[in-house]
């Protein structure tokens, strides 16, 4: 059975009380993003000094970057409750408003997957982000009338990895827009070490390195492999992580030195092997490896383009000269295909 996701920077069933425990609470304990970070504060410390909420943020990046984190931790900045939901749960205009209804001054809420709400629900955002006031509509028929109830100063923080499909009227309505950014090995090195210490696991400088330049630019992912790895080291190492017992852990869990996992080689091998290094259409190749478009296109797509590993064009995906050198082929000459980088 192979390990699903292993790689992909999408949370896991069984990841949330994890994460929980390794989250920093605030802004000096988060690891990179330093120009966001520089940026936040300025906001939280001028909203402090006007005695007034932040305004209203939109985080976008890809999965596992901590964007969920850094809401909390803006929250925590203001001394403020943080309320947490995610787009696809509130299903009716009546479920936000419920929330809205029951927000205290300054809180902070927080939507995941914003780009998921359903049209209906997004409306009612839009007078609540405005001016603070919520439309309700009382009764049913030609003698439904609508009224505005007053809202407490509140700061929406949105979360997507998907900031193209969030609607304009929606993304015109926050203050400040940020994204998030791969980290480099280096800072994903301060990720491992720091998750090391709070799980108590025995790590040396080459095993967090190790990790870090297996984690494809993604927290989520580097703690998630420093588990398997302690797993590997309490069966065969003795618990100790040092570089070598990383590198057989990882080897074990089918994670190469480029961060990418059976299923990465299984999207690379499909363009090349089976369709001739593209183009190809995402439906046509997310059937073709086993997996979901949506998994494929937010989940392995964004590591792949980053890496030059893929190229996306409007015909289809297309592997580049890299994808073959990866692979340990050779690229087809120049002109066997024109679109090959």
């Amino acid at each position: 059975m192979r390990d699903e996701g292993l790689l992909s920077g999408s949370q896991q069933p069984d990841e949330a009380a994890f994460e929980a425990g390794l989250r920093p609470r605030r802004m000096e304990d988060f690891v990179g993003q330093a120009e966001l970070k520089e940026r936040l504060t300025i906001l939280i410390e001028a909203a402090a000094e006007r005695q007034e909420p932040v305004d209203h943020l939109l985080f976008s990046g890809p999965p596992g970057l901590g964007k969920t984190t850094m809401a909390a931790i803006v929250a925590a900045s203001m001394n403020a409750q943080f309320r947490s939901t995610a787009g696809p749960a509130l299903e009716r205009a009546g479920d936000l408003a419920a929330i809205l209804s029951n927000l205290e001054q300054g809180d902070v809420m927080f939507i995941d997957e914003i780009h998921r709400l359903p049209r209906a629900v997004e409306e009612v955002l839009y007078s609540a982000m405005e001016d603070f006031q919520l439309d309700v509509v009382v009764g049913k028929g030609p003698g439904a009338r609508s009224i505005r109830l007053p809202l407490p100063g509140f700061t929406l923080i949105g979360a997507t990895t998907r900031v193209g499909r969030v609607s304009a009227p929606l993304r015109d309505r926050f203050g400040y827009l940020a994204r998030l950014d791969y980290y480099p090995p280096g800072e994903l090195d301060a990720v491992v070490g720091r998750s090391a210490g709070i799980l108590g696991i025995a790590v040396d400088a080459g095993g967090r390195r190790e990790i870090a330049t297996r984690s494809r630019g993604t927290p989520r992912v580097a703690n998630r492999l420093l588990r398997r790895v302690r797993d590997f080291a309490a069966v065969r190492a003795e618990g100790r992580v040092d570089e070598a017992t990383a590198r057989r852990a990882l080897e074990v869990f089918e994670v190469d030195r480029a961060g990418l996992d059976r299923v990465d080689r299984a999207i690379l091998e499909a363009v090349v092997g089976k369709f001739g290094g593209g183009p190809v259409g995402l439906s046509t190749l997310a059937i073709a490896v086993g997996e979901e478009p949506e998994t494929v296109e937010d989940a392995y797509e964004p590591f792949l383009l980053q890496q030059g590993l893929l190229q996306r064009t409007p015909r289809g995906r297309i592997a580049t000269a890299l994808t073959y050198r990866h692979l340990g082929l050779e690229p087809p000459p120049p002109g066997a295909q024109a679109t090959l980088l």
